[in-house]
């Protein structure tokens, strides 16, 4: 069993930088592989960086890569999301989710590859 909690975020404007944490509280075993996926009103939820917490290995979504870094603190149990050069089409909920299973191929990019999410938390950016 896995709890999520996000924070960070809030408004910023164009150009801006800001960090989301994802605290996870785990029972036994750390997840192998997390995420920070978001949603926009209206639009469909998507993969923005993923990290395998085995091996560090990360993985971007073409509209964050060079802008977005996804990191993990395995002390604090933490996985970031650093968002620089933020755009206005950068606004959305941010979700970070979790899985103990490594999903094949790029299925990493799948929602339902994971089983455990957190509540989400808002990022608007103000042009």
């Amino acid at each position: 069993q896995v709890y999520l909690v996000e924070s960070g975020g809030g408004l910023v404007q164009a150009g801006g930088s800001t960090r989301l944490i994802c605290q996870t509280f785990v029972h036994k075993y750390s997840p192998a592989c997390m995420a920070w996926f978001r949603q926009a009103p209206g639009k469909e939820r998507e993969g923005v960086a993923v990290i395998y917490t085995g091996d560090g290995s990360t993985y971007y979504a073409d509209s964050v890569k060079g802008r977005f870094t996804i990191s993990q603190d395995k002390a604090k149990n933490t996985v970031g999301l650093q968002m620089n050069s933020l755009k206005p089409e950068d606004t959305a909920m941010y979700y970070c989710a979790a899985d103990f299973i490594v999903p094949s191929g790029t299925n990493y990019w799948d929602a339902s590859s994971y089983d455990y999410w957190g509540q989400g938390t808002q990022v608007t950016v103000s042009s």
